[in-house]
């Protein structure tokens, strides 16, 4: 009688493993094309003149820093 039910809790288990790993699985598979989406590329920008640019600017005062910061 005990081995009648070891073998059917032993079945119990290995369903329910079953069961664990194919749910395990299946998020993987589902999280995997997720993951391999590429960034589209950004548009490139408009070359812009130097004197409508944002940001540094290579001018008469930064130049003069320059000088009197090297050693």
């Amino acid at each position: 009688m005990s081995d009648t039910k070891s073998s059917t809790s032993l079945s119990r288990r290995r369903v329910f493993a079953g069961a664990g790993t194919v749910g395990a699985l299946a998020a993987a598979a589902a999280a995997l094309p997720l993951a391999r989406q590429a960034e589209p590329a950004p548009a490139a920008a408009p070359a812009e003149t130097p004197d409508t640019a944002a940001g540094y600017r290579l001018s008469a005062h930064v130049q003069r820093y320059y000088q009197t910061a090297k050693v």
